[in-house]
């Protein structure tokens, strides 16, 4: 087995969370042809404890915490040296020098980058290994979504750092063999804002079918007679906060008016204030962090993604349509799925259209989409299936060939 160097910006595990659950697969996959040396931050006390865990696949593993004290610390550096604030709060000296070790060890031929933060570690690779960078989606992108919605002078400092992130997510780019994205959109639009960037790819996420399996039976959470509208997804963050508030707000009084039983639960770990104040609201219910989704998406009249930013492919979307659940989504939400409006799930963009599509779906009207959504996911999202991209890519003498565009790579289409 060869070594490959594994940097990523979040600790892989447990894979509970977007990044995570990326990252984790990836690893795991990569673990069987490789010697994993694995550094990563964790910025959750509580994942401290899963170190151990990720010895079982991996060579060795070098984790730093990252304290709230170090992340204002840290932010302050970036906004007086000119750096992105996401690079900034990944920088530490002791990582620098872990990795400058690694590779002045000699062994080290092939590095897997997650999250463009990781990049200033090695922007300058020893001859004859070979980088690849999952960006997995545009930061820069996102940040300026922010910048969109924000008041001054937050809204200044959003702006600053879609600059900042964009210049790193090119130097990145532009340094490294392979740049990856999670969707077609996603290296589109990379490939709009950075056309000197080499060779960009795709890598679909994917979704464990055999943990989300949509025949199994749970205990239903729900209060009986109801009609459980559920929202899963960390619970801090500003996209999937401003999607529940919209909706609370909004959305779901028109709902209850044509439907009294219907109650929307949001199910998600770290709940801010302004999301448990929500539950003060007639027909709302917060839980907080919870042992498992899956309960709650199977016996769930409807999920919904009611995103209005949002980049990439939402994990949460997938996980409810492998349960074979009727799914109501924004346009953010639906980027990077292979699913069609009216035939996989449902898309609206307005309040009074989502309003509408979540009351008919309750009704039964739609009854066909659950299992559609679920062939969906069958067809196109399948970690074992997607991955198989990585050994094009980590295969020295198959990857000169990937050059050529238009060969037909496995990307999970």
């Amino acid at each position: 087995m060869r070594d490959l160097l594994f940097l990523a910006h979040r600790i892989p595990y447990p894979p509970n969370k977007g990044d995570k659950i990326r990252s984790f697969h990836i690893l795991q996959y990569l673990s069987s042809r490789f010697r994993i040396h694995l550094g990563c931050f964790c910025d959750d006390p509580q994942d401290m404890r899963h170190v151990e865990s990720l010895r079982d696949v991996c060579a060795e593993v070098f984790c730093l915490p990252i304290r709230p004290i170090d992340k204002c610390f840290r932010t302050l550096n970036a906004l007086m040296r000119g750096q992105a604030i996401s690079e900034s709060r990944y920088h530490d000296p002791r990582m620098a020098a872990w990795v400058e070790n690694m590779l002045s060890a000699g062994n080290i031929r092939d590095i897997f980058l997650f999250c463009s933060s990781t990049w200033p570690y090695i922007s300058s690779p020893m001859q004859g290994t070979r980088t690849i960078i999952d960006m997995v989606d545009v930061d820069s992108e996102k940040w300026g979504a922010f910048a969109d919605s924000a008041r001054w002078p937050m809204s200044l400092i959003y702006r600053r750092e879609q600059r900042k992130t964009l210049a790193l997510e090119k130097r990145a780019a532009m340094g490294s063999d392979c740049c990856l994205f999670v969707s077609d959109a996603e290296t589109a639009t990379f490939a709009r804002l950075a056309p000197e960037a080499g060779r960009l790819r795709h890598l679909d996420n994917g979704v464990d079918l055999e943990k989300f399996d949509w025949t199994r039976r749970f205990d239903n959470p729900f209060e009986p007679g109801s009609a459980p509208i559920v929202f899963t997804g960390m619970m801090n963050y500003r996209p999937n906060v401003e999607g529940v508030t919209w909706f609370a707000h909004q959305i779901l009084p028109a709902v209850r008016r044509a439907h009294h039983n219907a109650v929307f639960w949001i199910v998600g770990a770290q709940p801010t204030d302004g999301v448990r104040r929500l539950a003060n609201l007639a027909g709302v219910r917060v839980t907080g962090e919870v042992d498992d989704v899956r309960p709650y998406l199977s016996n769930a009249a409807s999920v919904i993604a009611p995103l209005r930013i949002g980049r990439g492919v939402q994990n949460k979307v997938l996980e409810a349509m492998a349960m074979a659940k009727p799914v109501v989504l924004t346009p953010a939400a639906l980027e990077g799925l292979h699913a069609v409006s009216g035939r996989d799930v449902l898309v609206a963009e307005s309040a009074c259209d989502f309003a509408r599509n979540i009351c008919e779906v309750v009704a039964g009207k739609w009854g066909h989409l659950g299992a559609a959504a679920r062939l969906v996911v069958e067809t196109n999202h399948q970690w074992q299936k997607n991955l198989e991209l990585l050994d094009v890519l980590l295969t020295p003498d198959r990857a000169q060939t990937e050059i050529d565009p238009d060969m037909d790579l496995p990307q999970g289409k």
